[in-house]
């Protein structure tokens, strides 16, 4: 049975490329992370909507420009485990890849430009700044301090399905969102007509109960790996098997160490069978080969 590849990959950024949340990481500076890790919880759970404690929690921490600049280094000392050969995977195979993240802009395109994801991909949310504190004419990072931020769809708990929307435009082929939270798990449901074709929960940095059981497809392991034979179908073992083996046998690993589970019987009975397949077919050339 044949698994229907997804030409457009859209991840989400925090504790999904990254294994960090940014505006923790903001407030860790400001000495306020339980407040607003409390926010961030809540709005990622579901609990409130993004819009309530989007505001809330950056008037708490008040960040510099320089301290909103430096998230982007600790996205990439956390970044998820294969995410960027995932990335190159998928770019190789012919697939179009976007980040879309409730983020900040900054340090989401940098982190995202670093992955190999081209900047007209990418989406996050612009923060302003307040230009005049300290000596303005030298527009110092250090002085310059948060002034508010550029509300739009990725900061309310509904938005993600526009901006697919939008950065779309006119391109054909069905559709794959990754993300970890309520609003990635929004967008594949909301929409109408849907724009999502599939949701994958990821749980490899925090499992969210309400994405783990709502998701159609759910990633558990800490490596994104699965989620190149989701993207491409599983076929795409051969093309791991050709460039990299040793990724290639990873990902069997995981596959059959349950790092792939379905809340949609057909989904998985469709992936599985094509999973068996393209394994047999990997195994065949594999030990075909001339030694």
């Amino acid at each position: 049975m044949r698994w229907p590849p997804y030409k457009h990959i859209f991840f989400d950024c925090d504790s999904t490329l990254t294994a960090v949340e940014g505006i923790d990481i903001l407030a860790d500076t400001a000495g306020k992370r339980w407040r607003v890790e409390v926010l961030t919880q809540a709005a990622m759970n579901g609990e409130l909507d993004l819009e309530e404690v989007y505001e809330k929690r950056l008037r708490a921490v008040r960040p510099t420009r320089q301290q909103v600049q430096q998230i982007r280094q600790v996205y990439k000392r956390h970044v998820v485990e294969d995410a960027t050969a995932v990335i190159g995977a998928l770019q190789a195979l012919g697939h179009q890849v976007y980040i879309i993240s409730g983020g900040l802009a900054e340090p989401v395109t940098e982190f995202g430009l670093y992955l190999g994801v081209p900047r007209q991909n990418i989406r996050a949310v612009d923060v302003n700044y307040n230009q005049l504190s300290g000596r303005w004419w030298e527009n110092d990072p250090r002085q310059t301090r948060y002034l508010g931020y550029e509300a739009g769809a990725l900061t309310i708990s509904e938005g993600k399905a526009q901006v697919i929307r939008e950065l779309l435009g006119a391109q054909k082929g069905r559709v794959l969102l990754i993300g970890d939270g309520q609003s990635d798990l929004l967008a594949a449901s909301v929409a109408s007509p849907p724009v999502v074709h599939l949701f994958v929960g990821y749980g490899g940095v925090v499992v969210r109960e309400r994405v783990r059981s709502q998701a159609p497809v759910f990633i558990h392991s800490r490596s994104l790996l699965p989620l190149l034979l989701l993207a491409a179908g599983p076929a795409a073992l051969g093309y791991l098997q050709e460039t990299n083996p040793l990724l290639a046998e990873k990902t069997t690993q995981l596959i059959q160490t349950g790092a792939i589970t379905f809340n949609h019987e057909q989904l998985k009975h469709k992936f599985d069978s094509a999973y068996r397949a393209a394994h047999h077919a990997t195994y065949q050339t594999l030990h075909s080969r001339p030694h």
